[in-house]
């Protein structure tokens, strides 16, 4: 398992290197200049001039890149050019907001969609199962951030269930924590909970086909274990690849789900940072999330040795 493990994380190597690139080459083609930005249309052209090489922008573009790499590497990202704080500081106190509603979104996914979607491949064809058919496309159709909005209104202002804006760190009450990610991580989680549900019910039914599924019970194993400990593990290889996908998904989604329930993750940094071509803020949240996504999936990978052992390394 160790060594599938540093096999899966140097193969990672490489397409961090290109997600370096990426990130820093797409900010520069942004229109417009980031020092007219900064210093606003009345500025001079020797104003701008002598921002850019404060900045470095005036070097060439493999050169940037160098520095700014190298830089990253030794956990330097750089000032924010808007209010000269250090990128990494920032990302420190703001980004740990956004994973706990990423988080908290993936934990709803997983428990509604798998649990959703065995109880429909259980019952296949009867009402139940049409119920939550109906549910998932329901889950599909309804945007994230309209669920966002409704929950806190009514939930969070008309009933006062619970927090409509704000945010707690676990470090000062772990309850209040949790009640300030529910609403959100409801909001964030249930269109993916469709598509886990969707999935799991589409696995779990051609597993439940298969002849060793009919051979175990020919045995006299009770059906609750047979679904239990044969079916769910061999159908849940699939269900991983797609809660890999959305984990993706739910990381770029919780910043506009942080916007509407006041809370301070990465996404009001990041909307001000494009907007006001603030570089280093934008490639260091760019980069920072880029590589979450890598490790998460290096960690989908590992669970692939876990449910089929079959593509353990030898």
């Amino acid at each position: 398992m160790v060594r599938t493990f540093a096999y899966r994380l140097a193969a990672a190597v490489p397409l961090a290197v290109l997600v370096s690139f990426l990130a820093f080459g797409l900010v520069h083609l942004i229109p417009g200049s980031a020092s007219e930005t900064i210093l606003g249309d009345g500025a001079t052209l020797e104003a701008v001039a002598e921002l850019d090489r404060q900045l470095g922008l005036d070097r060439p573009l493999h050169e940037q890149y160098w520095n700014w790499v190298t830089d990253a590497v030794r956990g330097d990202l750089g000032r924010s050019v808007i209010t000269s704080r250090h990128v990494s500081d920032t990302l420190i106190e703001r980004y740990p907001v956004t994973l706990s509603v990423a988080g908290g979104g993936l934990l709803v996914a997983v428990a509604i969609g798998v649990a959703g979607g065995t109880v429909a491949a259980l019952r296949q064809g009867r009402l139940t199962d049409r119920l939550i058919s109906l549910g998932t496309a329901t889950g599909l159709a309804v945007p994230n951030f309209w669920v966002a909005v409704l929950l806190a209104f009514y939930v969070g202002v008309q009933l006062g269930w619970l927090p409509a804006v704000g945010y707690v760190g676990p470090t000062e009450s772990l309850f209040e924590w949790v009640k300030h990610l529910i609403m959100p991580s409801i909001a964030l989680g249930l269109g993916s909970a469709a598509v886990v549900a969707r999935q799991m019910r589409g696995g779990l039914l051609d597993v439940l086909d298969r002849p060793y599924i009919t051979a175990a019970r020919a045995k006299g194993l009770r059906y609750r274990r047979v679904v239990v400990v044969h079916a769910m593990k061999n159908a849940f290889i699939p269900v991983v690849t797609v809660i890999g996908f959305q984990a993706s998904v739910m990381l770029g989604g919780a910043v506009l789900v942080e916007l509407i329930f006041g809370m301070p993750g990465i996404g009001v940094q990041v909307v001000g940072a494009v907007l006001s071509q603030d570089l280093p803020v934008v490639q260091g949240v760019v980069m920072v999330a880029s590589l979450t996504v890598i490790v998460m999936n290096v960690l989908i990978d590992m669970s692939y040795a876990y449910f089929d052992p079959r593509v353990r390394l030898a």
